[in-house]
């Protein structure tokens, strides 16, 4: 919390291809500002990073976890016969993951250290003299790491995310270290990509993220917040359908057999009336307009949802509230 006179919230940091310009779109920082704000008569300062597509175990990876190293299934797969997903040249496969590992646990902790050196270069008024607390940490963050088979391989088996649980309990020390924060309260956002009703290796997942609040060195400085049910079932049906129209697309331009344009003849336009009509078929005007009000990205990005990502503030800061309370949080 920042000594300054008043609170400000704005939209528009929630995705920016251009740091210095409005991306018009927010993330769970929004409301978790605002709830926060509400909470204490001192002003709240959000550092917030967001390098979308990274991993823990490569790109996060913090230094108690050690060098990236290959593991068994990696070990037999890429030093043996080529294939798919074998690395063409392993010596410079390997210089890349030294390079790459941990660089934007660097990067973040680079960038929170330097706002925290001179606080007043961002918040009006800030005084010196009261200084400041870091009251919290929230992580959201996983998909890149869900989806690797590589370094998390044996599909489908309970356990199969372990790995992850340690290397996010390292994080957590490691980012309490860096801060000289020992007990700073930490807020892991559990993954929700795929709702209530995601498949078996999402929910393996989600309990291995959630683990380290389970541990007991963590007791009442960490909690897991589950997301899942902040997800939006109805944006997702309108997606699947959207995948329909996008598949249907890639059947007429590759001529599949058991499609209108088996035979190759149709013309630039009439796939794309073909493809209009079966849009306008499958997806009605309501769903259409619910779709371009409640969505704007992939669903790795939570369909870009803002009330889902809405929720999700409002539940960390909470989260984190009840943690400041904590007869075990300084």
């Amino acid at each position: 919390m920042m000594g300054a006179p008043t609170a400000r919230a704005w939209a528009g940091y929630g995705a920016r291809d251009t740091p210095a310009e409005d991306g018009g779109r927010i993330g769970p920082e929004f409301t978790f500002g605002l709830t926060m704000d509400t909470a204490f008569q001192e002003p709240v300062l959000l550092i917030k990073i967001a390098w979308g597509g990274r991993s823990l175990h490569t790109d996060f990876r913090p230094p108690s976890a050690g060098p990236y190293e290959l593991n068994d299934y990696q070990r037999k797969l890429y030093y043996g016969p080529p294939g798919h997903g074998v690395p063409k040249d392993m010596d410079q496969w390997l210089a890349e993951k030294r390079r790459d590992t941990g660089r934007f646990y660097r990067l973040m902790m680079g960038h929170v250290k330097k706002v925290l050196s001179d606080p007043g270069r961002v918040v009006p008024g800030y005084d010196a003299v009261q200084g400041f607390q870091v009251a919290g940490f929230v992580w959201l963050q996983g998909f890149n790491d869900m989806v690797d088979g590589h370094v998390y391989p044996a599909e489908g088996k309970s356990g199969r995310f372990d790995r992850y649980s340690e290397w996010l309990a390292c994080f957590i020390r490691d980012v309490r270290s860096d801060l000289g924060v020992p007990k700073l309260p930490f807020v892991i956002g559990v993954m929700g990509v795929g709702g209530l009703n995601a498949d078996r290796d999402t929910v393996e997942f989600r309990k291995a993220m959630a683990a380290p609040a389970s541990l007991k060195e963590f007791a009442g400085n960490v909690v897991a917040v589950e997301t899942a049910p902040f997800w939006s079932e109805e944006l997702e049906a309108i997606d699947r359908k959207r995948d329909q129209v996008g598949q249907m697309g890639w059947y007429l331009d590759s001529k599949h057999k058991d499609h209108a344009n088996a035979d190759g003849r149709m013309t630039d336009d009439e796939k794309r009336a073909f493809l209009e009509k079966y849009e306008a078929d499958l997806i009605s005007p309501t769903e259409l307009v619910l779709w371009r009000r409640g969505a704007s990205n992939a669903g790795y990005h939570y369909l870009g949802c803002a009330k889902t990502f809405a929720l999700m503030g409002q539940a960390f800061a909470e989260a984190n509230l009840r943690l400041l309370r904590s007869p075990t949080t300084p």
